[in-house]
């Protein structure tokens, strides 16, 4: 019917998201048919395991870092590696993934080296690697700040008609923000080549979602810019990987923007700076364990005789070694430059400027001087 005759219109209609989010392999490991999406190869999820192993095993090694100082921060994304993971893997080597803070899993899947993606949390450079090398954008720690980036990206893009994808990473938290709503509405506007990806794990820093939210999910949103939203199992990866592929595909064939709500949970506490017990039980925590993304896909390929003892065995090998290796970069003290808090700032340094670093100057060499 149309919309004057008092119901929403078909096309509308189409840009609904369900309203159960998709699933292809349950928590026990049972594959799921869905009538619009299917799973992936046996091959692209075996190697979706592999990564999730990689995943889980820098989250840890990271964790650990931040308890010996050698990490200033750590945003976890423990229980968060389906979504990590498949962003970077549903994407094309000529695409870019626009990440936050807490995407450091899925910057290191597209092939950023870990000690590299750790130089902003170690608080060196905002950024330890080259966005163009890898077609990754510096990891943003404001929130939604990079959705307009990852927008004027795609568009850029769609002007030189180049087919690259852009997906752009956000959280909960992200969709109260202004550059949000600003960012989908442009997108949608100028049918840009864009992936909007939510990963809704319940809390901005110690605000649940029902606090951020009236709608009946942030999936639903989208229909308000003229842009589909689907729900996804964020503990899934084979949905997440059919999904964001499919959203993917659908942008770069030319058919615009869209939003992707995954639907998991933050294991760990925010930061190590938050207190997480404040504001949450241990019991609401704890049901989640039972939705671990890689048990549940283990448990699956397991059951389909799809993964043997001497793959696993060569999947926990390559993780140690990516931790070992990760652990040793930052156990080495980095060669500090005070000057180089100047360097950068301004093509000619003010005047200003140069009185403030003669100020350091003499600071350092008061400092060092011999008692």
């Amino acid at each position: 019917m149309s919309a004057q005759g008092g119901a929403v219109s078909s096309s509308a209609e189409s840009l609904l998201p369900r309203e159960t989010p998709v699933q292809l392999i349950d928590p026990s490991g049972a594959a799921v048919a869905d009538p619009q999406f299917s799973a992936p190869s046996a091959e692209e999820l075996v190697g979706a395991y592999g990564a999730l192993v990689a995943g889980r095993r820098i989250n840890d090694q990271c964790n650990a870092l931040v308890r010996q100082g050698r990490l200033a921060v750590y945003p976890s994304s423990n229980g968060q590696e389906a979504c990590q993971i498949a962003a970077a893997r549903v994407l094309r080597e000529t695409d870019w993934l626009f990440p936050t803070y807490r995407d450091s899993v899925s910057v290191i899947a597209r092939g950023v080296q870990p000690e590299q993606a750790m130089v902003l949390l170690r608080g060196d450079w905002h950024s330890g690697y080259d966005p163009n090398e890898f077609r990754v954008a510096p990891q943003a720690t404001p929130l939604a700040t990079q959705l307009l980036h990852a927008v004027g990206f795609a568009h850029a893009a769609k002007l030189r008609g180049e087919d690259t994808v852009v997906l752009a990473m956000c959280g909960d938290g992200a969709t109260s923000e202004g550059d949000f709503h600003e960012a989908m509405n442009f997108a949608a506007v100028f049918h840009l080549p864009v992936v909007f990806f939510v990963q809704n794990n319940e809390f901005a820093i110690s605000v649940p979602l029902s606090r951020q939210t009236a709608a009946p999910s942030l999936a639903h949103k989208a229909i308000g810019y003229g842009l589909p939203g689907e729900r996804v199992d964020g503990n899934d990866v084979a949905a997440l990987l059919a999904v964001l592929g499919s959203a993917v595909d659908r942008a770069r064939a030319g058919g615009g923007p869209s939003l992707v709500e995954a639907h998991t949970y933050r294991m760990l506490a925010h930061t190590n700076a938050d207190d997480d017990t404040r504001y949450r039980e241990h019991e609401e925590v704890q049901a989640w364990i039972e939705r671990d993304p890689l048990a549940r896909v283990r448990a699956h390929l397991r059951a389909a005789g799809l993964l043997d003892e001497a793959t696993e065995e060569r999947f926990t090998a390559n993780a140690e070694r990516t931790a070992t290796e990760l652990r040793e970069a930052m156990n080495a003290e980095p060669a500090v430059d005070p000057e180089e808090l100047f360097s950068h700032v301004y093509a000619e340094q003010p005047a200003t400027l140069s009185a403030q670093w003669a100020l350091l100057q003499d600071e350092i060499a008061r400092t060092e001087a011999p008692a």
